[in-house]
């Protein structure tokens, strides 16, 4: 049996190994471990020698993973410095970005651009003061309350029928459906705004209201100060103006209450109509906005008691109010004023009023020659 000790005078055989052996060698049982072969001793003192070699001394595959995960941190630090230099290019042309977060400003912005809920009822004051924002081609809203009102039809609700003045649910159900169709077809149709026969709301129209479809045709063939189809309609001329983009801001409500007899129902509707306007010429950028305020009351009868066509309404009663229009002009169309228009008008006067503001009638709001406006 040769020595159990190999050139380095360690043991070839580990203590764990040996102890087992004597304990088979004692059970009968086991062979006599063999002494390992030269090259086996080998193998085994250079692991021992790599085991014992300082972290990061070797050059194999942990050092190259290493030089990988530093290469990518440098292309991680180079994308950071593209994109801090990118952001101070653009805080350079739109510095405004920045400005508006510390001063509050865009969060502000934020606010007064979520949508209001329905108006049920007439508010109690008017809307509250935004930032003097300019309206823009991209943004023909900008700055003002019409921001957070509904796009067109949309802002026209009907409420709930309800059988009143002795006219059915369904009846007065259908007069509220009728009512909406003649403020779309009114204020909303391309067709209408740009100064074409408002067709479809005339024909919603009683026909056996002679006196009164005949007046509202003169005022559309040959408008005057106490005819003006601006009383009903909202126009204005292609060749001179044109809208900015194709939505109209509405906010107003609807309801129902009983008419003067028996057998009468009057719809009542108070809506706000904001329109962006520009030149109708090459290269125009200024945006103005007309706003349009209407309260009319609309009728409904029972043909077995009165001289009524089914189906139709009548035009009860009327009241508008035209903000951002040019005074002392009874053409038929809306004239919203721009800067290079200030000089040749009359000068606003008296206290500034805010068309948006929807908490008075029509009436404790009225002005009488060129009132001023609080915002457009």
């Amino acid at each position: 049996m040769g020595n159990n000790n190999n050139d380095d005078d360690r043991p070839a055989l580990s203590d764990e190994e040996w102890a087992r052996f004597m304990e088979q060698a004692q059970a009968g049982a086991g062979q006599a471990p063999q002494e390992p072969s030269a090259r086996a001793r080998m193998v085994t003192a250079r692991l021992r020698a790599e085991s014992a070699e300082p972290p990061g001394w070797r050059t194999g595959p942990a050092w190259q993973e290493r030089e990988r995960r530093g290469r990518g941190r440098r292309r991680l630090k180079a994308a950071g410095a593209v994109v801090f230099i990118a952001a101070l290019a653009l805080i350079a042309v739109r510095p405004e970005l920045v400005i508006d977060r510390v001063t509050g400003k865009a969060e502000r912005a934020d606010k007064a651009r979520e949508p209001l809920p329905a108006e049920t009822a007439r508010p109690s004051a008017p809307p509250s003061a935004l930032d003097p924002d300019r309206p823009t081609l991209k943004e023909p809203f900008k700055g003002s309350p019409a921001l957070q009102w509904a796009d067109g039809a949309a802002g026209i609700e009907l409420p709930e029928a309800q059988a009143v003045g002795g006219m059915s649910k369904e009846q007065v159900a259908d007069a509220l459906e009728k009512a909406k169709q003649f403020l779309v077809s009114a204020n909303l149709d391309p067709a209408t705004l740009r100064g074409e026969r408002p067709a479809a709301a005339l024909e919603l129209l009683d026909p056996k209201l002679k006196d009164e479809l005949s007046r509202l045709e003169g005022s559309l063939t040959a408008p005057t100060k106490e005819n003006d189809p601006l009383h009903l309609f909202s126009r204005v001329k292609p060749t001179e103006l044109k809208p900015v983009g194709e939505v109209v801001k509405v906010r107003g409500r609807m309801w129902v209450e009983p008419g003067k007899q028996a057998g009468q129902a009057n719809v009542l509707a108070d809506y706000t109509f904001v329109y962006p306007l520009v030149k109708a010429k090459p290269g125009a950028e200024q945006v103005e906005r007309a706003i349009v305020r209407r309260e009319i009351t609309f009728s409904i009868a029972d043909p077995r008691k009165w001289q009524a066509t089914a189906g139709k309404i009548w035009l009860d009663k009327m009241n508008v109010d035209l903000a951002n229009s040019a005074c002392d002009v009874y053409d038929g169309f809306l004239h919203p004023v721009f800067d290079e228009d200030r000089q040749a008008g009359p000068a606003p006067s008296g206290t500034p009023v805010d068309p948006y503001d929807r908490s008075r009638t029509i009436d404790s709001g009225d002005r009488e020659g060129c009132g001023s406006l609080s915002r457009t």
